[in-house]
């Protein structure tokens, strides 16, 4: 039995084309394992499709293949790849900026470059806007099934080279810690930042205390109010706001059964930053 495939996309599933993907990869192995990551990323929401890698990836089992195709630039002379992190996992996805949280995060071994004359889907030559179903899903089903190895998909690239998206780290200074909004738990309205859960414990925050939150979009100062730092959401009543861990152990923000992102208009990404300090 191969190993799992498992698909990510910002196609949505009102049409036919994560549908063709599933078909592609039937006929390279009809055994093949297939699974869906998501396929609600926001349109050419690079950004937001790395996140989502990082926040599924080591959950998997190690040899899983990750096929990642959030592709605004497809067509043009960005480059289709496979990489192979440090967890053991694969990536197929095209080099624009979707491997960003995983390079940083859990890091990468080796990148290789799918050599297209070998690997697409055959007699898909002559279309050049749907790379993840003939390129990508072709070759992440190849990968997952056996069919291929790794060293058969290309030349190997050189790490230093990797297409990332600017990124901020969380840091701590003068009693504060400072970090961004990474990504928002989108079905809740949650806001999730880059800044770990030990970053408090340095700052001799524990569940229960009050803490300051400010957030700011560039210099403009969107929110800035006290909380309570809770272990879950029964901390606080119904409406509340309150700063929690979440699944990836990182600092999170949340209205109790609200959404916090929507009543603030809170976006994600450098721009968007938060400080947090202990009342």
């Amino acid at each position: 039995m191969g190993n799992p495939l498992i698909f990510q996309s910002d196609f949505g599933l009102a049409d036919g084309a994560v549908c063709a993907m599933y078909g592609v990869a039937n006929c390279v192995d009809p055994a093949i394992r297939i699974f869906d990551l998501t396929h609600r990323i926001p349109p050419f929401d690079i950004w937001e499709g790395s996140y989502r890698l990082l926040q599924t990836i080591e959950y998997w089992p190690e040899n899983s293949v990750f096929v990642s195709v959030v592709d605004p630039g497809v067509g043009t002379d960005r480059r289709s790849v496979v990489a192979r992190t440090a967890s053991n996992h694969w990536v197929v996805t095209p080099d624009n900026g979707t491997l960003t949280h995983v390079h940083k995060e859990i890091g990468i071994k080796e990148l290789r470059l799918i050599d297209e004359t070998i690997n697409r889907l055959p007699n898909s030559g002559a279309s050049h806007t749907f790379h993840g179903r003939d390129i990508y899903a072709y070759t992440g089903a190849r990968l997952a099934s056996g069919k291929m190895t790794f060293e058969e998909v290309g030349p190997k690239l050189d790490l230093g080279l990797i297409v990332t998206l600017p990124y901020i780290d969380a840091y701590r200074k003068n009693g504060k810690v400072y970090g961004m909004v990474d990504v928002l738990d989108v079905r809740y309205g949650n806001l999730w930042t880059n800044i770990s859960r030990p970053a408090l414990i340095d700052l001799n925050i524990d569940y229960n205390d009050k803490v300051n939150v400010a957030i700011k979009h560039n210099s403009i100062l969107v929110y800035n109010e006290t909380m309570i730092y809770g272990r879950s959401f029964a901390a606080t009543k119904k409406g509340e706001p309150l700063v929690y861990i979440n699944s990836l152990d990182n600092v999170a923000i949340a209205i109790n059964q609200q959404s916090f992102a929507k009543k603030y208009g809170i976006g994600t990404g450098i721009h968007w930053r938060i400080e947090i300090e202990k009342a």
